[in-house]
């Protein structure tokens, strides 16, 4: 059984995917960082960037760093 990221969002095409997990340290968050393409009608993903996704790969970064510090700041990790 696969396990669901806990929070996914976009920015343009770039994709940002959040995963908990428990250890005996508590809980970590992981970040999953793709860029969408289409090749015919298929739409694939790629984990490599080109440099005018740099700014969206930050700023997607960003918001996942603010999100789970929220999470950890609410109790809610």
């Amino acid at each position: 059984m696969a396990t669901l990221p806990v929070h996914e969002f976009r920015k343009g095409l770039i994709r940002v995917r959040i995963w908990r997990k428990r250890t005996s340290s508590g809980i970590r968050h992981t970040v999953s960082v793709v860029r969408l393409f289409r090749k015919s009608d298929v739409w694939n993903e790629s984990t490599r960037f080109h440099r005018d996704d740099i700014p969206l790969v930050q700023l997607a970064l960003d918001e996942a760093h603010t999100w789970i510090f929220n999470q950890q700041q609410t109790g809610n990790s």
